[in-house]
């Protein structure tokens, strides 16, 4: 299953880049698989890791971390958004 990431504000600059198209292992079927698969990369990549403040959505809805993702999904990973 081929799906589509965004990454957002903070993510973006820690990672390097704001999107990726990426071919899902056997086994990575949720956001929250997905994060840990993408933290798993190494170093920078532990902005998306546990326990980090990360929001997501998928497709642009708001999810959480058991959101069953489909081939095609597009999943954007953001930091909280304050105001001021």
């Amino acid at each position: 299953m081929t799906v589509k990431v965004l990454y957002f504000a903070s993510l973006r600059e820690a990672l390097g880049r704001p999107a990726e198209e990426l071919a899902l292992p056997t086994g990575v079927a949720t956001v929250g698989a997905l994060r840990a698969h993408l933290a798993a990369r190494g170093e920078g990549w532990q902005a998306l890791g546990e326990g980090r403040n990360v929001r997501a959505a998928v497709n642009q809805r708001m999810v959480g971390a058991d959101a069953v993702l489909a081939s095609g999904d597009e999943i954007a990973f953001f930091p909280p958004v304050t105001g001021g």
